[in-house]
């Protein structure tokens, strides 16, 4: 990719609303439910927004400034941007080969993507189309043996960071989902029917790159497993202990940086430290899974004043735009993640969402960061209103 293709930016999508309405427009709707959903009544959805919106920054103009850096190291790797992809389930659902459109746009504009353990691509393919820059997201296996090949095959593509995912001990009841009926792949019901043909765009695409499946996780499924019985596969496979007992054998086998994501509270950080893992990240499954849970933003201050010089903290849940992520590392992250607006990106533009948003949101937060005068991203709690 050449540098005109790498400063791609389209000015018609100068934010993550622009975004979202071309995707909600290209998407069907069970797919685009699926993305946007939130637990129960969706409360949780505002309450992660709202808690975002209330913080201030404060500029400090007078002072001598020349630009600010927003490279960041992590894990012995430094980044350009201070952000990544989050990990998003059933992404080819939403745009066909939304996998690979990221994780290609990470690895070129060097941040990381995390691919999840229910993606429609395998972790073998993101490995190679990241050129092995890749993160990887795990639901720990409830057996011993499924579990161990994951890692195997995670380690034998040399990917280098492994998040868990903790905050899934049940599935979420997301009341769009259950109306209609998603299933990966869709559920040939009329309603998905007439969805897809209302979207030819994506149906062109998806018929160019194939039914999306859980490509990581198929070779673990019965053949010909019908699919009413995904959910119960989900349930009695990938969806183990995660708990300290059930996290100890992760820790033993995976020698990389170990990240334990889903966490909220202050005692759960705690035990993540005495686990012996790298880093947590901050989350509520952008308020999937608990619809009466607290932001993760609301307690980031507290836990990264108590607990920052002891293990990374990162976050996501929430986070839309460039000002954003720079509330969030004012509030002492160490680094961000994204999902939706990533997604929203690769459904407006295709092939090219994942190099424009990324664009996006480095200029949003270039702007904000020279306003304050902030000269790096480490800095940024010093701007932060108390």
């Amino acid at each position: 990719m050449n540098n005109t293709q790498t400063d791609f930016f389209d000015p018609r999508y100068p934010d993550s609303h622009y975004l979202r309405q071309a995707a909600q427009k290209r998407m069907p709707r069970f797919a685009f439910d699926y993305l946007e959903g939130g637990c129960i009544d969706e409360v949780g959805l505002s309450r992660n927004r709202q808690q975002i919106e209330q913080i201030q920054l404060r500029s400090e103009l007078l002072k001598p400034f020349d630009k600010s850096d927003l490279s960041c190291e992590l894990f012995g790797h430094r980044y350009d941007l201070p952000f990544g992809i989050a990990p998003v389930g059933l992404q080819g659902l939403m745009w066909p080969k939304a996998p690979e459109i990221l994780a290609k746009a990470a690895a070129q504009m060097n941040i990381p993507y995390v691919l999840s353990t229910v993606s429609s691509s395998s972790l073998e393919r993101i490995a190679e189309v990241s050129e092995g820059k890749a993160w990887f997201q795990l639901y720990n296996p409830t057996g011993d043996e499924i579990r161990q090949d994951l890692l195997q095959r995670i380690h034998s593509v040399r990917i280098p960071v492994l998040v868990v995912t903790v905050d899934v001990p049940t599935f979420g009841y997301r009341i769009k989902d259950i109306r209609n009926g998603l299933s990966m792949p869709p559920k040939m019901s009329l309603s998905n029917i007439l969805q897809m043909l209302a979207r030819p765009n994506w149906l062109y695409h998806t018929m160019l790159a194939g039914e999306p499946q859980m490509q990581t996780l198929k070779p673990y499924m019965p053949k010909g497993m019908p699919v009413d019985q995904l959910a119960a596969f989900m349930n009695n496979t990938v969806m183990g202990r995660v708990d300290i007992e059930g996290l100890k054998p992760i820790r033993d086998s995976w020698k990389g940086p170990l990240l334990i994501k889903g966490l909220v509270s202050e005692t759960d950080v705690q035990h993540a430290i005495a686990l012996g893992a790298d880093g947590v990240v901050l989350s509520n499954h952008g308020a999937r899974q608990l619809d009466a849970g607290e932001s993760p933003v609301q307690t980031m201050q507290q836990i990264a004043q108590k607990y920052g010089d002891k293990i990374k903290i990162l976050m996501d849940s929430g986070l839309r735009s460039g000002s954003n992520v720079a509330c969030a590392l004012a509030k002492g992250a160490d680094f961000t993640f994204l999902g939706r607006t990533f997604v929203y990106g690769a459904g407006a533009l295709g092939d090219r969402g994942g190099v424009h948003t990324i664009n996006m949101l480095k200029k949003q937060l270039e702007q904000t960061m020279s306003q304050l005068r902030c000269p790096n991203v480490k800095a940024l709690p010093e701007y932060l209103v108390k």
